[in-house]
């Protein structure tokens, strides 16, 4: 399935509209995760931990919303948004939500 954060696909007419599909993952943040971003935070660096967990929960929320285009027999998802939110008390949960439109080609 094509996803593209376009309107439109090159080389590709659009027949039909099929709804705004979207996924959505959160997260809890884990304690000693937190802890040891902390610290490489202090000392510089990057925080691997932090971004493996990003990527997984991008994903996660992508694949979500590609199963909802397919239930509803897209082609393809135009139009992609992506955003990341913390939620929580203290910022404690990540909110990974991807939202777009379904369309079918001729």
């Amino acid at each position: 399935m094509i996803i593209t954060t376009t309107p439109h696909i090159e080389g590709k007419t659009i027949s039909e509209y099929k709804g705004i599909v979207s996924g959505e993952v959160i997260l809890g943040a884990n304690l000693f995760k937190d802890f040891f971003a902390g610290i490489r935070d202090i000392i510089g660096g990057r925080a691997s931990s932090y971004e493996k967990v990003l990527r997984e929960a991008k994903e996660k929320a992508i694949d979500e919303m590609m199963t909802e285009a397919r239930i509803l027999g897209a082609d393809a998802i135009v139009g992609v948004d992506l955003d990341y939110e913390t939620l929580g008390q203290r910022g404690s949960m990540l909110m990974v939500s991807v939202s777009g439109t379904a369309v079918k080609f001729y």
